[in-house]
């Protein structure tokens, strides 16, 4: 009897449970880790695009610059100096400053006003003005999010970029798709632009 539970029985419970476990893990990706229910339309973008593969509806960005940036602080990052004033970065040339997305990696002690708090994959992330920080310490660090996240707004200055013939909404470098949680619109990240 124990050789016959040892050669039939434990290799099919043993079978069982791998099976379960696939499956679970196939419905994992499916769901939405708030147990929301998320109408969307599968799209079929790579999570990191190159910036020559995206095409931007408006042609020309505004360039938004300043001759001054009161009260501002300064941020390092990889050796150049940037500025942080009014829930913007800006960069300065040619005497002027030149309103930026923020790199990944700066860091600034305080959040924006009206920062939301976004949870995704045990990760709480902090959304102000469509750029992300995570909480490194007593800093707030510029992140890239994970592919899945969902945000229920997108800033004013979003733009529409096709990328294979389909639309996406990108901000900062971020790609995003519109999609209905619960009967509500909402924006999940699709992907990042590589800038080269």
């Amino acid at each position: 009897m124990k050789t016959f539970i040892k050669a039939y029985i434990l290799p099919a419970v043993l079978l069982v449970a791998f099976a379960t476990q696939a499956e679970a893990q196939t419905r994992r990706t499916t769901t939405n880790n708030n147990s929301r229910k998320v109408t969307t339309t599968k799209r079929t973008v790579a999570k990191r695009v190159p910036s020559t593969k995206v095409t931007y509806k408006t042609p020309k960005r505004k360039v938004v610059s300043v001759r001054n940036v009161p009260n501002r602080t300064v941020v390092t990052h990889k050796g150049q100096n940037y500025y942080y004033a009014n829930n913007k970065y800006y960069t300065q040339s040619r005497g002027r400053y030149i309103v930026i997305a923020p790199k990944v990696g700066f860091r600034i002690k305080t959040l924006p006003v009206n920062y939301k708090r976004v949870r995704f994959n045990n990760y709480n992330y902090y959304n102000a003005h469509g750029i992300f920080y995570i909480q490194i310490d007593n800093q707030y660090e510029v992140v890239d999010p994970e592919v899945g996240t969902i945000v229920y707004e997108l800033p004013d200055d979003y733009e529409k970029v096709v990328i294979n013939d389909e639309t996406f909404y990108e901000y900062a470098n971020i790609l995003y798709e519109k999609v209905q949680i619960d009967g509500t619109r909402a924006y999940e990240v699709v992907g990042i632009i590589e800038m080269e």
